[in-house]
């Protein structure tokens, strides 16, 4: 069941007229097209050492199955490595992405 306002709601959020992108100054728009690209190369090595990241530590654990065996408090250290590693490294790349598009904007 749904409220009589949903509907009006759901009709407020439909735009009657085109969308057209705001119109640039051609500098401003030759500006915004290099940090675009510049940001995109960024955005694609950070995804780069996501992927590395993922299927890399599998691959790592499997070719060392000797730190199933090694134990650490009772633990197995592969086990340790796939609770400890993946997301502080994800906190880190996702950081060093931030830090690095934030940078590309501010250049002048």
């Amino acid at each position: 069941m749904t409220s009589p306002q949903t509907r009006l709601a759901h009709a407020r959020r439909r735009a009657h007229t085109a969308w057209r992108p705001s119109a640039l100054d051609p500098a401003d728009a030759e500006r915004a097209l290099g940090v675009f690209a510049a940001q995109r190369r960024r955005a694609a090595v950070a995804v780069a050492a996501l992927g590395a990241l993922v299927f890399g530590l599998p691959v790592l654990l499997g070719a060392l199955p000797v730190l199933g065996e090694v134990r650490l408090l009772g633990v197995p250290v592969a086990w340790l490595v796939l609770v400890l590693v993946p997301f502080p490294a994800m906190v880190w790349l996702a950081r060093w992405h931030l830090r690095h598009a934030e940078r590309v904007e501010d250049r002048p």
